[in-house]
C-alpha cells in the first residue's frame, strides 16, 4: 500500500524566514459573506486570502539563477521536472549539534552504515532533528550544514540535489555562500526547510518529490516535497 510522508512546513503569517528575506503577510481579500452581499454579516468566513511571500519561502528549493549570476538564465521555469521527481533516501546526522559541520567522509560513512548508494540523479537527504529541537526559537538560525568538500562530492556523485531541514544548506558565514556557488557550478540544487525526515529513516528509498511554482524567471520556489514509499 501507498504512503506518502509530508515533508513540507506550513505556510503561515509572520513564520520564520531567512535574515533579510520578505516577511510572510497573510490577510483576507474577500469572504463568502460580501460576496452574497449580506449586510452587516456576524461572521467573516474567507473565501480568498492575499498571500505576500519571497520564493525562498517555507520549504522550498532553489534555482540555478540563484546560486551566482553567471547562472541567470537558469531560472526555476527552465530546470527540467526531472530535477523534482527522483528516487531519494534519508541519512541520519542528528548527532550533529548547532553550527557543526558535515563533511564528505561523514556522508560517505552515513551511506556505507545505511547500506546506501548514490545513484545519479538521486536526492539526499540528511536529517539532523533541527526542526525538532529549535524551530521558531533564538537558535532555529544556527543549525548545522554541510562543508564546500562535501558539496563538492555530492556534485560528484551527479545528484539531483540534496535536502535539509534548515535554512540554509551550509552554514552561514562558514560554509554557506560556497556551497550555493558549487551547485551552481555543478548544476544540481538544494532544499530547505525540510521537515519529518525521521520519519524516512532506515527504510531505503522513495519516490521524492517536490514540484516547484511556474514563476517566470524565478531564482526558487516553495514546494510541497514528499517522500512515497509503494
Amino acid at each position: 500500500m501507498r504512503e506518502i510522508i509530508d515533508l513540507s512546513q506550513e505556510i503561515y503569517n509572520g513564520m520564520p524566514v531567512f535574515k533579510g528575506l520578505p516577511e510572510v503577510k497573510i490577510s483576507v481579500h474577500a469572504t463568502h459573506e460580501v460576496w452574497e452581499g449580506i449586510e452587516n454579516p456576524t461572521t467573516s468566513t474567507p473565501s480568498v486570502y492575499q498571500l505576500e511571500l519571497g520564493e525562498h519561502t517555507g520549504t522550498h528549493v532553489d534555482a540555478i539563477s540563484h546560486m551566482g549570476k553567471e547562472y541567470k538564465t537558469q531560472t526555476i521555469d527552465t530546470m527540467p521536472l526531472s530535477m523534482f521527481y527522483t528516487e531519494g533516501f534519508c541519512l541520519d546526522f542528528s548527532h550533529k549539534d548547532l553550527r557543526e559541520l558535515i563533511t564528505a567522509a561523514e556522508i560517505k560513512a552515513a551511506c556505507e552504515k545505511e547500506g546506501m548508494a548514490i545513484q545519479k540523479g538521486d536526492t539526499v537527504l540528511l536529517y539532523t532533528n533541527h526542526y525538532r529541537k529549535h524551530y521558531n526559537t533564538a537558535d532555529w538560525p544556527n543549525g548545522p550544514g554541510i562543508t564546500a568538500e562535501a558539496a563538492q562530492w555530492l556534485g560528484e556523485c551527479h545528484i539531483a540535489a540534496f535536502g535539509v531541514e534548515t535554512m540554509s544548506p551550509g552554514v552561514p558565514k562558514i560554509s554557506n555562500r560556497e556551497v550555493h556557488q558549487i551547485c551552481g557550478a555543478m548544476g544540481f540544487t538544494h532544499y530547505e526547510n525540510l521537515i519529518n525526515l525521521h520519519e524516512l529513516l532506515g527504510r531505503g528509498r522513495f519516490r521524492f518529490i517536490a514540484l516547484p511554482l511556474k514563476i517566470r524567471g524565478g531564482t526558487g520556489s516553495p514546494v510541497r516535497a514528499v517522500a512515497v514509499f509503494e
